[in-house]
C-alpha cells in the first residue's frame, strides 16, 4: 500500500525573493512548510552571498522546473578590483592584492569583451557533482577538481555604475553562467584580480520581478491563516504551465484526451509547425476554459501506431521524461 504523502496537494510556483545568507534550499524546506506543501523543488540554487528571484515549485509544478533551470538568468553584481579571494566573492580567502592601475574606459571595454558566446570553467567552489558530491565539497578539503570548461553565453551586459576599484553590471546570461567565475576572469584580464562583493539575480526567464515576495511575507501571512484556509497564501503561486509558456501549445479533443492522460500518443498535425523531439503544451478545453494538461514531445511514429504515416506528428507523453499531470 502506497504510503499518503503529508501535506497539502497545492500546485503552483512562488517567485521568493531570497535574502542575503542562507542556503536556497533551507528556504526552500521553509517555503514547503509555510504553504504545508506535500512536495516543492527550487529551479536553481543560489548562493549564500546572492539574493534574489528563486522561484519555488510546489506539488506538480516540480515536473517542469527543467524548463526553468534551462532559461536564461538576469543578474545585478558589483565586484571589487585589486583583491582575488578563494571563491571570487566575499565569503573567500584573500589570496592576492594589487593595484589598480586601468582606467575605467579599460574597464568597461574588458566588462563588454565577455559578451556573445564563449567557455567557462565553473569554480571550485560551485554546487557542480563529480563523483555525487558538489565541487565545493572537495574545495573546502583544498581537493582540486580537473574541470572541463563548459559552453556560455552573455546575452546582455552593460556597465550601471563605475567607481573604481568598484564597478556594477546588469548582466543576461544563459543557464550555467558562473557569475562568480565570469567576475574573476575580469579581474585576470584586466591584470589585477576581482572579487562579487554583491550579487542580485533580478530574473529568470520572463517572471515578473515586481511578483517576487519574501520570506517575511510569507510568515505573516501564515500567522493569520484561520481553520487552515490558506486561499490568500495560494493566490501568490503562479500557474504551472508559466514554467512552459515559451513552447507551443496543442489543445486535444474529448478522446485525445483520455488518450493522453493514459499515456497513449495524440495526433496533432500533419504540416510543419510541429516536429519531432519539439515539446508542446497541452491542454484541453474545458467548461471554465483551458485546462493544463502537462507537456509532451513530438514523435513520428510512436509504438502505438506502429502504421502512423511517416510525415505526421504525434504528441507523446511518455518519451523520455513524463511530463503528464
Amino acid at each position: 500500500m502506497a504510503r499518503r504523502r503529508k501535506g497539502r496537494a497545492v500546485n503552483g510556483i512562488l517567485l521568493l525573493n531570497k535574502p542575503v545568507g542562507g542556503s536556497s534550499n533551507q528556504l526552500l524546506q521553509k517555503v514547503r512548510w509555510l504553504f504545508q506543501a506535500q512536495k516543492a523543488g527550487h529551479t536553481g540554487a543560489l548562493d549564500p552571498l546572492a539574493s534574489g528571484m528563486l522561484p519555488i515549485c510546489l506539488g506538480e509544478a516540480t515536473k517542469f522546473s527543467q524548463f526553468l533551470l534551462d532559461a536564461e538568468k538576469t543578474y545585478e553584481v558589483t565586484a571589487q578590483l585589486g583583491v582575488r579571494t578563494t571563491t571570487s566573492d566575499a565569503d573567500g580567502e584573500v589570496v592576492e592584492e594589487r593595484p589598480v592601475s586601468v582606467s575605467e574606459s579599460e574597464v568597461e571595454k574588458a566588462c563588454l569583451s565577455f559578451k556573445g558566446k564563449s567557455q567557462q570553467v565553473p569554480s571550485m567552489f560551485s554546487a557542480l557533482k563529480h563523483q555525487g558530491k558538489p565541487l565545493y565539497f572537495y574545495a573546502r578539503q583544498g581537493i582540486e577538481i580537473d574541470r572541463p570548461p563548459r559552453d556560455i553565453e552573455i546575452y546582455e551586459l552593460e556597465v550601471t555604475a563605475m567607481s573604481l576599484p568598484y564597478v556594477s553590471m546588469r548582466i543576461k546570461c544563459s543557464k550555467g553562467t558562473y557569475i562568480r567565475s565570469l567576475v574573476d576572469d575580469l579581474g585576470q584580464k584586466l591584470g589585477c584580480g576581482a572579487y562579487v562583493t554583491a550579487l542580485h539575480r533580478t530574473e529568470v526567464a520572463d517572471y515578473p520581478t515586481e511578483k517576487m515576495v519574501t520570506i517575511e511575507q510569507l510568515e505573516a501571512m501564515r500567522e493569520v491563516v484561520d481553520n487552515d484556509d490558506f486561499s490568500q497564501m495560494d493566490s501568490l503561486l503562479l500557474p504551472m504551465d508559466t514554467a512552459v509558456d515559451r513552447i507551443s501549445a496543442v489543445t486535444l479533443t474529448d478522446s485525445d484526451k483520455r488518450r493522453f492522460e493514459n499515456g497513449q500518443s495524440v495526433r496533432v498535425s500533419e504540416d510543419a509547425l510541429y516536429s519531432e523531439g519539439q515539446y508542446y503544451r497541452v491542454y484541453h478545453n474545458g467548461d471554465a476554459g483551458p485546462v493544463f494538461l502537462g507537456v509532451g514531445e513530438g514523435v513520428l511514429q510512436p509504438k502505438d501506431q506502429p502504421s502512423a504515416s511517416a510525415d505526421t506528428v504525434f504528441v507523446n507523453p511518455k518519451r523520455r521524461v513524463v511530463y503528464e499531470l
